[in-house]
């Protein structure tokens, strides 16, 4: 557990503790704390006994001889240290988490690539965009997509497309994958169409991106195709975001490249 530096000061020791204290410690102590009006060795052994069997007393300890040079009163600590939970609460919500295909590791915590997926897209409520540069198979994907889609979200799919289309994929297009929801209300295919990409020598540049994201919100960005074999088997490494300033910035990247008027993004007919 990381402890953070300490002043001394009231506010200081509040935010430090509600850093440091399990959710269920946390509530524990407020009850406590609106129990009494002012600070004492009974009142921390009463913190203590609250949860008992964690070794807690050193933060115990500080609060109460905070709280003894502040004036304040009981119910205002609790308030404060309840404030100061739920901020610590919503910041932890939004950070960014690891996502992964294949071999996992016990060295930290990680996610499944194919259940980040579905999670993220069952979160849209307005708009789902997704870009990948391959896509085969991953039924459970489609079907979701289109549940999505049901429920009245608009829903971007921007896919590479074949050779033959002038895209770089030697197989069918991506977009091959979600042919059953080419007709679909709400459901746009998006493509890079050949006379607006770079080439250099013989090689064509390619629509490579991979991301998921909901509603401006949260999103998976990551190496992974949407594919069974690379949502399950292969070695891939992803990002969950929930910060929703950087997701927002995704998002409207690609809303540019999809600018009716001067993006290189083309709608698929």
């Amino acid at each position: 557990m990381r402890i953070l530096p300490m002043t001394g000061d009231l506010p200081s020791v509040i935010a430090a503790t509600a850093a440091e204290l399990a959710p269920r410690h946390l509530a524990a102590w407020c009850r406590v704390l609106r129990a009494t009006d002012r600070p004492s060795q009974t009142v921390e052994a009463a913190l203590l006994e609250s949860r008992p069997g964690y070794a807690l007393s050193g933060i115990a300890r500080r609060l109460v001889t905070a709280w003894s040079h502040s004036g304040a009163s009981g119910e205002s600590v609790a308030l404060a240290l309840e404030t100061a939970g739920a901020i610590r609460r919503e910041q932890s919500v939004q950070r960014s988490t690891i996502a992964v295909s294949g071999p996992v590791s016990d060295a930290v915590p990680v996610r499944l690539t194919s259940q980040v997926a579905l999670e993220v897209i069952r979160e849209a409520t307005r708009s789902l965009l997704i870009v990948s540069f391959a896509a085969h198979g991953v039924s459970e994907i489609v079907t979701e997509v289109a549940r999505t889609a049901d429920r009245g979200v608009r829903v971007d799919l921007v896919l590479e497309t074949s050779v033959a289309d002038g895209g770089t994929l030697d197989g069918p297009g991506a977009a091959a994958a979600f042919r059953s929801l080419r007709d679909r209300p709400g459901v746009r295919f998006w493509h890079w169409p050949q006379d607006r990409r770079s080439i250099l020598g013989r090689s064509r540049a390619a629509l490579h991106g991979k991301l998921i994201a909901a509603d401006e919100r949260s999103a998976l960005l990551g190496s992974a195709n949407l594919t069974d074999r690379a949502l399950a088997q292969n070695l891939e490494i992803g990002v969950v975001l929930r910060e929703p300033s950087t997701v927002q910035s995704l998002v409207r990247h690609f809303q540019s490249l999809m600018n009716p008027h001067n993006g290189p993004l083309s709608r698929l007919s």
